[in-house]
């Protein structure tokens, strides 16, 4: 009677020792898939940030031409008005 009591306690033990490790497998797979998956979109974010912050700098490039254009037009006009 004991060795049976001893058995079914061995079994018990190691049955909720492979839940455990498969719970722990599971939960490792679960938190690599997540982990890749927020990778990618940070990727994609990431592309689509630098893309629009390319854009802007473009932008900015030329309105700054267009501002120095316009100082210079204007110093040169008080310069000939001042003359």
């Amino acid at each position: 009677m004991k060795s049976v009591i001893a058995d079914a306690r061995r079994d018990s033990v190691k049955k909720i020792q492979d839940a455990e490790a498969q719970y722990r497998s599971s939960f490792e797979s679960a938190i690599t898939e997540a982990k890749v998956k927020l990778n990618a979109e940070r990727a994609d974010l990431l592309k689509g940030g630098n893309s629009e912050a390319a854009a802007i700098e473009q932008k900015s490039m030329v309105k700054i031409k267009e501002v120095k254009d316009f100082l210079n037009k204007e110093f040169e006009r008080t310069l000939n008005v001042t003359s």
